[in-house]
């Protein structure tokens, strides 16, 4: 089974950040090779810890209980 998804690298000082796209996922590394080998990483972490399985050779997301607006008052000093 394979997933797909787009990675932007971008480079923050002297570290490197990869980041897919799609599941808003990233992680970082000294060089562009180990941020993405550690996104690879984090992202099949995300997906076992998110809930996807598979099914019949097909990656099936968690049930979806509900979706939400919050808010959450925040104090003004920081503003």
């Amino acid at each position: 089974m394979e997933i797909q998804f787009t990675t932007r690298i971008f480079k923050e000082g002297r570290t490197y950040v990869a980041h897919a796209l799609e599941l808003d996922v990233s992680s970082c590394a000294g060089t562009k090779e180990k941020a993405i080998k550690n996104l690879k990483q984090a992202v099949r972490l995300f997906l076992e810890e998110a809930g996807y399985s598979k099914d019949k050779q097909k990656l099936a997301p968690p049930k979806f209980i509900s979706v939400q607006r919050m808010s959450l008052p925040l104090p003004l000093t920081h503003a």
